[in-house]
């Protein structure tokens, strides 16, 4: 099914991830309406249209998809229950994808049904579940919460045997995971048109700092090259088995027994903001073309360096700075009202070619 320019896409979350697609949708000829509770709802701005309405609202669902020709969403953690009240032939990706990558454990799970690894974990459901998660998998270690952690959030370290006792089950299904030595982490994102075509981006090397993406850099260290042939062959399996359509992502740890899944986020992400300027065609643009039923464009890298840093809390207050800086470097400020320690406000991405 393809959707015809002048056809009205719904996105279902309004933050800047909603932003960038809107950006990309309307540079295609559609038009973008949104869909979120009150809240700083940064892609209002660029959309015809947009609801402030709970996730419960039944009635304003209806309306809100009475309006639209597609829907998509731009963060995995909207309700089940408000996906529910969208007509399935609508949604684009299919809704597995987030009934998934919305449970750690079913993740994991789904994950090893397709020959993947991911790092040693235990379901967690008790003060007793943790003590004997903690005993057989050992220390160091980090206990999460089973839905809605995200960017450090909803998570607890634990560094050794001993500190288990200063945590406590948080009284919400949880997964303890014992922590992998890796000496890099990285990103597969690919597109995947409705015919089943795929493209990937060139995976970028992931540093983060207390939880949350810092920098996303091209080219990778070695360790990272030679593994990003089998994790793709993984996030292929992954977008084929779920009849994926749009824009996907699944982060990895390079080990020294190859790569390790960490987690699986199904929509745009964070450390592919460096596609916009770095990429034939952007990963916000090709989400747009898979779901809308447009041919995909060509994922290849335009330079032979790139770094994305993303800008966060008070550092949004003198990002301009950057405009003054010798090379090539693009600044995205999300307009985001309140900047505050620890809030993703924007992304600078310095691009090069070699030599300079």
């Amino acid at each position: 099914m393809t959707i015809a320019p002048g056809s009205t896409i719904g996105i279902l979350g309004g933050g800047q991830l909603g932003r960038m697609m809107a950006v990309a949708a309307a540079q295609l000829g559609y038009h973008v309406i949104g869909y979120a509770p009150t809240g700083d709802n940064v892609a209002a701005e660029l959309c015809s249209d947009f609801f402030e309405n709970g996730w419960g609202d039944k009635a304003a669902l209806a309306a809100f998809a009475s309006k639209c020709d597609v829907v998509t969403w731009e963060f995995e953690n909207v309700p089940p229950s408000a996906v529910e009240m969208i007509p399935p032939h609508m949604l684009r990706p299919d809704p597995r994808a987030l009934g998934i990558a919305q449970d750690r454990l079913r993740e994991k799970r789904f994950i090893e049904d397709l020959g993947g690894k991911p790092a040693p974990y235990a379901a967690v459901d008790s003060d007793s579940d943790l003590r004997m998660a903690v005993e057989r998998i050992g220390a160091p270690g980090i206990l999460k919460t089973s839905r809605d952690g995200y960017d450090g959030k909803g998570q607890w370290r634990i560094a050794s045997v001993r500190d288990m006792e200063s945590v406590r089950f948080p009284g919400k299904p949880c997964v303890y995971e014992g922590l992998v030595n890796f000496e890099a982490e990285f990103s597969v994102i690919l597109v995947r048109g409705a015919e089943g075509d795929i493209r990937f981006w060139d995976s970028t090397e992931n540093v983060h700092e207390a939880g949350m993406l810092a920098t996303s850099t091209l080219p990778t260290c070695d360790a990272v090259a030679e593994q990003i042939s089998a994790a793709r062959e993984l996030a292929g399996k992954v977008a084929d088995a779920l009849k994926y359509v749009g824009v996907l992502t699944l982060e990895f740890f390079a080990t020294s027994e190859g790569p390790v899944f960490n987690e699986m986020a199904p929509r745009v992400h964070n450390s592919g903001h460096w596609t916009i300027e770095g990429a034939a065609t952007s990963q916000f643009e090709n989400h747009i073309r898979a779901i809308c039923g447009l041919p995909l464009g060509s994922a290849a890298t335009r330079f032979e360096r790139i770094e994305m840093r993303n800008i966060v809390g008070v550092d949004a207050l003198s990002a301009h700075a950057i405009l003054g800086e010798d090379g090539e470097a693009h600044l995205h400020l999300y307009g985001k009202k309140e900047a505050r320690e620890g809030r993703k406000m924007g992304h600078v991405t310095r691009v090069s070619r070699a030599g300079t």
